[in-house]
């Protein structure tokens, strides 16, 4: 028996006006971060560092975080099933 897995990607974009690095910056500080969701978050600046955000709904592991370059992370929420696979996210800038 084959199993099939959907692979499904989509792209947002949104313009901030401010540099990359404050972003960059502001995506692993936890009350910059928090104000930019408006909701209590945990973020980490490490490698396979875990990570929560929307107060506890998403949990993550870092998976690429060098300045310069994209920010790679896994993300879960608390309404996956089991053991199925994490989402990827890839914050570009």
């Amino acid at each position: 028996m084959a199993v099939k897995a959907a692979i499904k990607q989509f792209t947002i974009t949104t313009e901030i006006p401010t540099s990359p690095k404050k972003v960059f910056d502001d995506w692993l500080d936890v009350e910059q971060h928090s104000a930019l969701t408006q909701t209590p978050v945990t973020p980490t600046d490490t490698i396979t560092g875990i990570f929560t955000a929307h107060d506890g709904y998403i949990n993550g592991i870092n998976l690429e975080l060098d300045y310069g370059k994209p920010i790679l992370q896994t993300w879960r929420t608390t309404k996956f099933e089991g053991s199925g696979p994490d989402f990827c996210i890839e914050v570009t800038f």
